[in-house]
């Protein structure tokens, strides 16, 4: 039976943690450890990881705070199993998890994998319709978990990524902390030759943010990490990415052309309104609330002007910095 090394990094979030750790005990599958890395938190987790010693084959570092990239990185040195798998403390697998990866690989192997993620019925409103919008056509979230997508090779997310020790071996683990860490992971390990796979059922319960507030920062932060990755990878920035930016552009322009060019106003405004009954009936279908697809509407705009704002943000520094520079993240703060 092949061996699982299940990596999580934690950063103050212990109650989470436990959650996951819940979860990695049902699973069907048995032969797999649990790698925990605190990444220099402030609120440990080491009780709770010390509570579930006589139900998981979990151990348990420590580090100085340098990011969940180098966090995961110690993970890869620390595990003894034949396959890796990267997981969120803020996700929860259905007990069935390791099987279906296990079967896939099996059947049909990679050396790294992806898997989609969606909302659980114990989320809140926020919590579902931040997440009907990261998953979402109408949105980024269009780009995110298909085999294939406008934005060219399908990579694996490291909120729910698998990879072989091989791939970890030959690359070296994650080559940044923060700012696109996991796509910069990814796309190294496909160029030097390793396929990678989508496993759509192998999904997670993503609970992400519970505040708009929180989702808006996140998702700056996003949109500077693409900027970042095109520092290292220039010709993985395609025409597709810059979308939050002409929406945010294109919808704070609107209220100018009506002084402007009237009838660029009227235009506007009308492809807004369209663009605005398509989500929400799309949010409506899926979510099947009214009071969700409602939440979804202000997520969607939450996300792509806060993705929007990040990619122009960095963009003007990328403009102004030597080319050479390569930001590997490690100094910048993740947002809470």
């Amino acid at each position: 039976m092949r061996k699982y090394s299940v990596i999580i990094p934690v950063y103050n979030r212990p109650d989470e943690l436990q959650e996951l750790l819940t979860c990695l005990c049902t699973q069907s599958y048995k032969n797999f450890e649990v790698i925990i890395v605190e990444d220099g938190s402030k609120i440990m987790a080491d009780d709770v990881v010390e509570s579930f010693k006589n139900r998981l084959d979990v151990h348990y570092f420590y580090k100085e705070n340098g990011g969940q990239g180098f966090a995961r990185n110690t993970g890869f040195e620390k595990a003894s199993g034949d396959y890796f798998i990267l997981l969120d403390s803020d996700a929860l697998i259905e007990p069935e998890y390791l099987s279906i990866v296990d079967t896939k690989l099996n059947n049909e192997y990679v050396d790294l994998y992806g898997g989609p993620d969606t909302d659980h019925p114990s989320f809140s409103p926020i919590q579902k319709a931040i997440s009907y919008s990261m998953t979402s056509f109408f949105t980024t979230g269009g780009i995110r978990g298909k085999k294939n997508n406008m934005g060219g090779t399908f990579h694996p997310r490291s909120f729910n990524m698998g990879l072989s020790r091989a791939v970890w071996e030959r690359t070296g683990g994650f080559l940044t902390s923060r700012m696109g860490e996991d796509i910069l992971f990814s796309i190294a390990a496909l160029r030097l030759g390793f396929k990678s796979a989508l496993i759509p059922e192998a999904f997670i319960y993503h609970k992400r943010r519970t505040q708009f507030g929180q989702f808006f920062r996140q998702l700056k932060f996003f949109g500077r990490a693409r900027i970042n990755i095109a520092r290292f990878y220039p010709d993985e920035l395609k025409l597709v990415h810059t979308f939050p930016l002409l929406f945010t552009v294109g919808v704070c322009s609107i209220p100018f052309w009506f002084f402007i060019f009237k009838p660029f106003f009227f235009l506007g405004l009308a492809g807004l309104s369209l663009y605005v009954i398509l989500l929400f009936s799309d949010a409506l279908k899926t979510t099947k609330s009214l009071h969700v697809a409602s939440l979804s509407l202000i997520a969607a705009f939450v996300q792509l002007f806060g993705y929007g704002v990040g990619f122009i943000q960095e963009g003007w520094t990328r403009i102004w910095e030597k080319k050479s520079h390569r930001e590997t993240g490690a100094a910048i703060e993740y947002p809470s």
